[in-house]
């Protein structure tokens, strides 16, 4: 039998039938699902060290499974030292099988390796179904060997999906097991 990502048949199985009695939904097709996700590593010491872009585009990389896109500056800022077109980051999207297999390596093996995590804010959605959290620490990643990195950097991660609002993006990813904080604690922090 051919390879199934788990998150996958898990979405296909048990998240589906079940947004679909809880929104009460007319149509099948109507269900939210996940379309893509974007690992954005955003570079500020590559102005003055480009072997740092090289570096973080590496790590990226082996978290990923997939080549990174270098992204430019738009504009010049003199104070930064910054012109236009210059490379100041990098990041991947990841869409189809990829998607799910990292997906399923950050709920069940990064987020549960950052120090002192109590869960992830339901806050962090854009108002049409988006959702974005920052890592601090790449290293988080078992992937990535804790010897052959350069410097700690963050990365931002997008999930792009096609909930018409933020409840049902936040009832599909606690499908999936995203681990978000509870009511009563967010009132202690």
């Amino acid at each position: 039998m051919e390879y199934f990502p788990r998150l996958l048949k898990k979405y296909r199985e048990e998240i589906i039938p079940d947004l679909h009695k809880r929104f009460k939904y007319k149509n099948i097709m109507q269900v939210p699902k996940l379309e893509k996700i974007v690992v954005n590593m955003g570079v500020g010491e590559a102005i003055e060290n480009a072997k740092a872009l090289d570096a973080a585009m590496e790590d990226l990389e082996v978290i990923t499974g997939q080549h990174p896109k270098v992204t430019r500056s738009k504009k010049a800022i003199s104070n930064f030292k910054l012109r236009a077109g210059m490379p100041i980051g990098c990041f991947v999207t990841l869409r189809g099988w990829r998607m799910y297999e990292f997906l399923d390596r950050l709920i069940n093996i990064a987020i549960p390796r950052v120090r002192d995590f109590r869960g992830l804010p339901d806050k962090s959605l854009d108002g049409r179904g988006n959702y974005n959290i920052g890592l601090k620490e790449q290293i988080v990643f078992p992937e990535i060997d804790y010897d052959k990195i350069d410097k700690i950097r963050g990365m931002n991660i997008t999930f792009v999906t096609s909930a018409k609002s933020d409840e049902e993006a936040v009832e599909l990813l606690k499908g999936f097991g995203m681990p978000f904080m509870k009511r009563e604690q967010e009132s202690e922090v």
